[in-house]
């Protein structure tokens, strides 16, 4: 089979032709239950839904060959997903984490996984030395976000499969906000890949989902396919048909995603009412240089901290008339998030931070937006 580019495989992969009706869009199989013939067979190879669906076959195979791995598990959201990796674990079991990380996954280690007898150490990633120096005899994987949410830190993903790998351990590397064509985690090192594919996968703002890719579909995979059967965690096979629709538009819109985003952070770090830009295209970013040795675009996500702290940001982020107010991040239209209070009281994200999703309305727009919040906050301070 030809090597074709990633433009190409986000049309083709997970996509062929209806053989019963010649269809060129895969048609939605919403049956729970597939007939068994009289030898008890099921030459097709679907018994039932939780355990396999030709919607959710197609979008693993889609996802397996855009990231480069040799299989894929869909799930009902970015979190079960996340729930699966860490279940291939048992108790007593080591984990190093970044201390900037997603909320929902330090909350799920917090108070599901650490309870239930997983140790974690949440470290800062971005420094290889100090996963080193976190590293324990029991350690099993190393969980990595890069960049990281919110403060988007970046880690080094081929220096820290390296230390992972030489030590028995796994690499996972949660790539929702780097999805392909923007980074490859798996061909840098690597184990795992997690997606939330409510997220630029899906990239509309109307599915909920998940999936974990696998360099290599033995090992640790095996369990987590076995958990995504019993536990039937699954995504609808409408849900899977929606994400594998937006699939073949993903080079596209990640193109535009993140030349909008370079060009709102400029304008940004350039802003006297602006103390701080996290953004891994910009030089000033500490992490520049090696962002800019494994990411192949600089993604659509960027953060960034007002003078005046929590008061003026919460002020900025009110004052917007283009930018929506709302949680989650990928979809077409931009989003603007006083972080700090929806991470709740033990965040430690800064009280001035606002995470920001640029979308793919006119990047001109977007700045104008943006201009003229930050100048009616100055007024109003």
């Amino acid at each position: 089979m030809r090597k074709w580019k990633v433009e190409t495989l986000a049309v083709h992969a997970g996509a062929e032709i209806d053989v019963a009706t010649g269809a060129v869009t895969p048609p939605v199989h919403l049956s729970t239950t597939f007939e068994r013939q009289p030898d008890g067979s099921y030459p097709h190879g679907y018994v039932y839904t939780r355990t396999n669906n030709p919607n959710r076959e197609a979008l693993e195979n889609a996802l397996a060959a855009l990231e480069g791995g040799e299989a894929a598990a869909c799930f009902a959201s970015g979190s079960a997903a996340a729930a699966a990796v860490f279940r291939t674990l048992k108790p007593g079991d080591h984990v190093v984490a970044p201390d900037d990380l997603y909320h929902g996954i330090t909350k799920l280690l917090k108070q599901v996984f650490m309870p239930w007898g997983l140790h974690v150490s949440f470290v800062d990633t971005s420094d290889v030395d100090t996963v080193r120096g976190a590293w324990q005899d029991t350690t099993r994987l190393l969980w990595l976000e890069t960049p990281s949410n919110p403060l988007l830190k970046i880690s080094d993903v081929v220096a820290l499969s390296e230390l992972a790998h030489s030590r028995g351990a796994l690499l996972t590397c949660d790539a929702t906000w780097t999805p392909p064509t923007v980074q490859s985690a798996l061909a840098l090192g690597a184990d795992l890949v997690m997606h939330s594919t409510t997220k630029y996968l899906a990239g509309h703002s109307d599915v909920l989902g998940g999936a974990v890719i696998a360099k290599r579909a033995a090992g640790a995979f095996e369990t987590i396919r076995t958990l995504q059967n019993l536990e039937g965690a699954v995504p609808s096979p409408f849900d899977c048909w929606l994400v594998l629709r937006s699939l073949r538009t993903l080079p596209y819109r990640m193109r535009a995603h993140c030349e909008n985003a370079g060009k709102v952070a400029a304008f940004l770090e350039a802003q006297p009412q602006v103390e701080r830009v996290h953004y891994p295209g910009l030089t000033s970013h500490p992490g520049h240089e090696v962002a800019q040795k494994q990411m192949q675009n600089f993604g659509g996500m960027l953060s960034f901290e007002v003078v005046g702290g929590e008061a003026a940001a919460i002020r900025v982020a009110a004052n917007v008339e283009l930018f929506a107010r709302g949680t989650s991040l990928g979809g077409v239209e931009s989003l603007i998030e006083h972080r700090a209070s929806i991470e709740g009281p033990e965040s430690t994200t800064p009280k001035g931070l606002l995470r920001v999703s640029v979308g793919l309305e006119h990047p001109d727009d977007l700045i104008d937006d943006l201009a003229a919040a930050l100048q009616q906050t100055q007024r109003t301070v």
